[in-house]
């Protein structure tokens, strides 16, 4: 039976460019379930012609050459609003008897996005549960919750728990949107598809690993908001350790919710935290790019980072002594998110060719975007030379292998609640624990009575990163993007 998807705040900047266009290319790729309503809720008054028109016109512009006239009218035929205050409970149960209005079917499943300000992410779980919205008796039900959950781990855990007043567990889908690219998933299939990457994926083969995200664009018109959030709440809680669960984790017994994300937490409770001040400050750069405290709404003494480094450990069997480096900032160098496996050397350099540096040695390269694909570079004999050596390039790009657009990372997720699959979801404990990580080093860097260092816009960070970097015995991979 025809599911019905219920966004709240669908007259938002997510539900036209995001959302409205993954569900459109699902529904062009006939992996939508036949029938599948959508109700956009919000308080801007719209009849559902109005809703629709709105909606033909973004999604004209964000589909672009995947827009097609035909599918999109018997689509859009299906999206309805109803207008509605997210705060006021009579407008739930106007909503419950819409909902049942246009569902044809007894029982048909149903689906609630929350694309609103995480401020009413509570008074809306609380007020579907009042309205008896949440209860399976009449139809499966599962609810989308979109990032930030929580500000630290003390909110994270509230909103948590008043969630789970509600919904059961399995009915919360807590998305981050980095884990439905393409390439995430193609590190799953990377490591566990093939048997010759697991005997040296560990300690004994593996010198460190790198993981960047790099925004070139700066706060913008953000300011007021980003300088409440900062790069740690607003990049490293969710995206990077997320990414760092899946390079460490051990295989799962199937692909399946539960398996998946059984060994993603582990990794996060063998992450030794940074607890004290001075391991922050051994194990942590921060950093704000010039003209930051110019921004709109930041105050002109503002201490909040907008890049930052960090160090970690994974205590545990595979991984003890390989640290993991996490970087993120605004206003850098490129736009490019990358992970970097970078290989011990040989024991015995053999050949007068190679170079001491731990850096010369082979090293994977894992380009998450803008140009999706894998590099694996090791060492060559250089022609005619005698025995000089060139680390030399083996590629694997998306674009040259697969035909056609790359998929939004929105199609697989939205397709995967539809369908109960939660393997890419966050569950309660990931998400209290990839806070229990950050939330120590925050507290450390609020104490701290030095302003971070200034960065040039443009630049890969601060100074001090690379510096701190070179103590370790190597550089940042400082690449923009390694592939075109």
């Amino acid at each position: 039976m025809p599911p019905t998807i219920v966004i709240f705040g669908a007259s938002g900047d997510l539900t036209s460019r995001k959302l409205i266009p993954a569900l459109f290319q699902l529904e062009r790729k006939e992996r939508l379930p036949a029938g599948t309503q959508i109700v956009g809720v919000s308080r801007t008054e719209f009849s559902h012609e109005e809703f629709r028109n709105k909606l033909t016109e973004s999604t004209k512009k964000f589909a672009g050459d995947r827009y097609d006239e035909e599918t999109w009218q018997n689509f859009v035929s299906r999206i309805y609003y109803h207008p509605g205050d997210i705060m006021k409970s009579e407008d739930y149960t106007s909503l419950a008897k819409f909902l049942e209005e246009i569902e044809t079917e007894p029982g048909s499943a149903r689906l609630y996005y929350l694309s609103t300000a995480p401020r009413f992410y509570e008074p809306a779980v609380a007020e579907l549960g009042k309205a008896g919205m949440a209860t399976e008796e009449h139809g499966e039900r599962r609810i989308v919750i979109e990032k930030p959950f929580g500000t630290d781990l003390e909110t994270a855990k509230k909103l948590n728990a008043e969630v789970l007043k509600v919904f059961d567990e399995d009915q919360v889908y807590r998305i981050d949107h980095y884990l439905g690219k393409e390439t995430v998933l193609n590190l799953l299939v990377l490591r566990f598809g093939n048997s010759i990457f697991e005997p040296i994926w560990n300690r004994q083969y593996v010198d460190h690993v790198q993981i960047t995200v790099a925004e070139e664009v700066s706060v913008g018109r953000r300011g007021g908001y980003y300088d409440t959030s900062g790069v740690l709440r607003d990049m490293f809680q969710n995206h990077l350790l997320q990414l760092m669960t899946i390079m460490a984790m051990e295989c799962p017994s199937e692909y399946s919710a539960k398996p998946v994300r059984d060994e993603k937490v582990k990794v996060l409770q063998s992450v030794r935290a940074l607890t004290e001040p001075e391991e922050v400050r051994a194990n942590t750069v921060r950093g704000q790019y010039q003209g930051y405290l110019d921004e709109e709404g930041v105050p002109n003494d503002s201490q909040t980072a907008t890049f930052a480094a960090l160090k970690l450990g994974i205590e545990n069997w595979r991984w003890q002594g390989v640290p993991f480096y996490l970087r993120s900032g605004k206003a850098m160098s490129c736009r490019t998110t990358q992970i970097v496996v970078q290989f011990r050397q040989p024991p015995l350099l053999l050949f007068s060719g190679m170079k001491k540096p731990v850096c010369d040695a082979n090293r994977l390269v894992i380009q998450i975007q803008p140009a999706e694909g894998i590099q694996l570079q090791f060492n060559t004999k250089v022609p005619d030379a005698g025995m000089r050596l060139k680390m030399t390039n083996f590629d694997f790009r998306f674009e040259r292998e697969y035909r056609g657009v790359m998929p939004e990372a929105y199609e697989r997720l939205l397709l995967d609640a539809l369908r109960g699959d939660a393997s890419l979801f966050a569950r309660r404990d990931e998400v209290e624990l990839a806070w229990s990580i950050v939330d120590p080093i925050m507290s450390a860097w609020e104490s701290f009575d030095e302003a971070p260092p200034k960065y040039e816009v443009g630049y890969w960070g601060p100074d001090q990163s690379n510096e701190w970097m070179r103590k370790q015995g190597c550089d940042w991979f400082d690449v923009c993007p390694v592939l075109h």
